[in-house]
């Protein structure tokens, strides 16, 4: 940053991400809720004063949303333009088709509605320019969607994992610091001004829920904070659905979804970040999003679970149990017959057993509910006895491969 040659109004921006519109829960459409949380978020806006808002990616939930999710996603666009907020910038997720997504950018646009989807766009709609009412240049935003494989990494004939992840994080890391510079020129030097990221991605210790997938296909990879901090003055991120602070940088941070997307999350109290630029540290709130459907996790013997669905009160919560019981079978019909003569909606049932319940002390037993794909996948793939490291990653590769597509379709 530079000198602050003249007087320029605080610019107020609000961040969220992970909206997943048209997610089907166990078969159960969220419409209401995310209908309920647009509503909110345009009062919200205008409560704040917000000038600038910023989605940062997973905007859908599948790369063919349904009609109504669209049609909330184009109503809400629609009715920001009545809002406080002068700007709106859009970035893809790895839930968001780029074709979707890029289709009506142009008619967005003169909605002052910026959408960035695949991350190779010119540098002219990467990086946006902030004015106040006054028309002066209040910040710049680098709009970074969720980066593919193929944007940040060129393929290499007998790379290892290992390199691969390397080539990975050293051409995310080589993007931002680009995008940076770039921006610092389309600014101009002779102002102070706040130099803003999005970005779409796993964190090191980032913390996880159950419904987050796997980024990047065939990689662990969580990407290392401290670039990000060192150069930009906020970074808004996406793709962790718990509202998070990056490490110990208060200015990286992730705004989480919306509403709980797994019931991992039912304890998670959900946010949207609004960041105040006036001085030169931002000012950063966050703001609790009211509950629109509560979800309950249940777990112990029947009369635990009996207990405990007789203190809900929202008849429109979703429940899960998990029962620990002798006689699984019985209980469960017992719990499920009192559900539905107290109108709870059960959907998830789990079988919590040790080996002594079933009578054999070596056996380890496994709840399949609590065992993804990829684990069972792996599990199945030990029994192969593949020593070719390299063979071992490309069956790995090809099952996620084969389950993204499945889970986007």
């Amino acid at each position: 940053m530079t000198e602050k040659t003249q007087e320029m109004k605080p610019l107020t921006i609000l961040h969220t991400s992970d909206w997943h519109l048209g997610q089907k829960f166990m078969g159960k459409s969220r419409e209401d809720e995310h209908r309920a949380f647009l509503d909110w978020l345009i009062e919200t806006i205008n409560k704040e004063k917000v000038d600038a808002l910023i989605v940062a990616g997973d905007i859908f939930d599948t790369g063919t949303p349904p009609n109504y999710a669209l049609e909330l996603y184009y109503n809400f666009l629609t009715q920001l333009r009545q809002t406080s907020c002068q700007t709106a910038i859009i970035t893809a997720g790895n839930h968001d088709s780029i074709a979707t997504m890029s289709a009506p950018k142009k008619v967005l646009g003169a909605l002052n509605v910026h959408v960035v989807s695949s991350g190779e766009e010119d540098m002219r709609e990467r990086v946006i320019k902030l004015h106040d009412t006054n028309g002066s240049l209040s910040g710049v935003v680098c709009a970074v969607p969720f980066l593919r494989d193929s944007v940040v990494r060129k393929g290499v004939a007998g790379e290892s994992h290992r390199e691969q992840e390397a080539a990975l994080v050293s051409g995310v890391e080589t993007y931002y610091r680009e995008i940076a510079d770039a921006a610092q020129t389309v600014a101009g030097y002779e102002l102070s001004i706040p130099l803003i990221a999005t970005g779409h991605f796993t964190t090191v210790g980032g913390q996880t829920s159950d419904s987050e997938r796997e980024i990047y296909i065939g990689s662990t990879m969580n990407i290392p904070s401290g670039f990000l901090a060192e150069c930009f003055d906020y970074v808004a991120l996406g793709h962790l659905h718990r509202s998070q602070r990056v490490g110990e940088s208060e200015h990286v941070r992730y705004s989480g979804s919306p509403i709980p997307l797994s019931f991992s999350e039912s304890g998670n109290q959900k946010k949207v970040t609004v960041i105040v630029f006036d001085e030169d540290v931002p000012l950063i709130e966050e703001i609790d999003i009211p509950t629109f459907r509560h979800l309950y996790r249940i777990k112990g013997d029947k009369e635990a679970i009996l207990d405990e669905l007789a203190h809900i009160e929202d008849k429109n919560g979703w429940i899960e149990v998990e029962i620990i019981d002798d006689d699984t079978y019985t209980a469960l019909q017992e719990i499920q017959t009192y559900a539905d003569e107290n109108n709870l909606t059960i959907l998830a049932k789990k079988v919590g057993r040790t080996a002594s319940s079933v009578g054999i002390e070596d056996l380890e037993v496994v709840d399949l509910d609590a065992i993804t794909p990829l684990e069972m996948f792996q599990k199945r793939l030990e029994l192969e006895e593949i020593t070719d490291e390299t063979l071992q990653q490309k069956v790995l590769t090809a099952f996620k491969e084969i389950e993204n597509k499945v889970v986007t379709a």
